[in-house]
């Protein structure tokens, strides 16, 4: 049976879905993975040819682009199953060689990868990157999901959504524990200036976006079509509160950090951010494995017609797409400072 499964995956919603279920296939087989995102040449275009000659930083985060963020969702998704993998960014303006090639490279025994054929079954695969992929190799493919099915309705719309925005917290998170766990191994002072960007990522986005979402559409409509739901909202809803003061406990523990940066406050720090990261990952398990199941057996179409709209900021004044964008800019830079910082440091997450 297959024993090393390379997936592509893109910066679509579709991506979200795709990493779940390649990731859920290779644990039943015991498979390990690499994940794989090709990225256009940014410095082959006109403008980026003047940004590198401009701001060699600016062309440096243009060039890195939303790699880093796409692949650390797919690594948390993974991560959380207990999953082996291994993540690789390709520069290249045609997907399908990077494809093949890493999977040759890798010696990956199946490429498990989605289809954006938007145009019905019968011509499904016609002149996408997937079907370019089934005609120039020689190794198994598995089209596990095409977009037309995985995203006809607004129930999968909005779970990819919730789902994408927890696997970034906890690619933030891991980030967090293992530059902290660094400093510890090294003695040497953690970076400061990432820290405080992947903080003020919690403390905004958390505030501002994902709670607010999730109290005010998701769970108010499935207490308002399944009564019986009460407990288990009411549980989310409370510890929802609780990441609110064990974040403000880990801002403090931040703050006393950046000012003495010493192996006590060091400590202070890890213990404040494993009492959140504790806490988040339980909500975020009860979240997806009990209310998730729920809100699929007892709310309507035109219940997730509303999360959905809410959720990518078209139906609530207060959610903008401004804001929205600059959140995922925001993780994508973390997730690129991160990936820098790494390749300084010589370390392996």
């Amino acid at each position: 049976m297959y024993q090393h499964i390379l997936v592509p995956i893109d910066d679509s919603e579709l991506a979200i879905d795709i990493a779940s279920k390649a990731v859920a296939f290779a644990k039943a087989l015991g498979a390990r993975i690499t994940f794989l995102h090709a990225r256009p040449d940014y410095g082959a275009t006109g403008n980026g040819a003047l940004v590198r000659v401009m701001s060699p930083r600016d062309f440096a985060d243009q060039a890195d682009g939303t790699a880093r963020a796409v692949l650390a969702r797919a690594e948390s998704e993974a991560r959380d199953e207990s999953v082996a993998f291994e993540s690789i960014a390709k520069t290249s303006d045609r997907p399908y060689e990077a494809i093949i090639d890493t999977a040759e490279e890798r010696g990956c025994d199946l490429i498990f990868m989605a289809s954006h054929g938007r145009r019905g079954l019968k011509e499904l695969l016609v002149g996408t990157q997937t079907q370019k992929v089934l005609a120039h190799t020689t190794i198994p493919v598995l089209v596990a999901l095409v977009e037309n099915s995985a995203q006809s309705t607004e129930m999968n719309k909005a779970i990819n959504i919730i789902r994408g925005e927890h696997q970034s917290m906890a690619a933030v998170v891991h980030g967090l524990k293992h530059i902290l766990r660094q400093a510890r191994e090294t003695g040497k002072p953690a970076d400061i200036r990432l820290l405080r960007a992947m903080i003020h990522y919690f403390l905004a986005f958390r505030r501002v976006l994902h709670h607010p979402k999730e109290e005010g559409y998701l769970f108010a409509r499935l207490r308002a079509r399944a009564p019986k739901s009460e407990e288990l909202v009411s549980r989310l809803e409370a510890q929802h509160h609780e990441l609110g003061a064990l974040l403000e406990a880990l801002e403090t523990a931040f703050n006393g950090y950046q000012t003495a940066r010493d192996a006590d406050h060091l400590n202070q720090l890890t213990q404040a951010v494993d009492r959140y990261s504790r806490l988040q990952w339980e909500h975020i398990k009860i979240e997806e494995k009990c209310i998730w199941p729920e809100c699929r057996a007892y709310l309507t179409s035109e219940d997730w017609k509303e999360i959905a709209n809410a959720f990518e900021q078209n139906g609530d004044p207060r959610f903008d797409k401004d804001r929205e964008a600059g959140f995922d800019h925001l993780f994508s830079s973390i997730m690129n400072m991160y990936e820098r910082s790494e390749r300084g440091q010589g370390g392996h997450v």
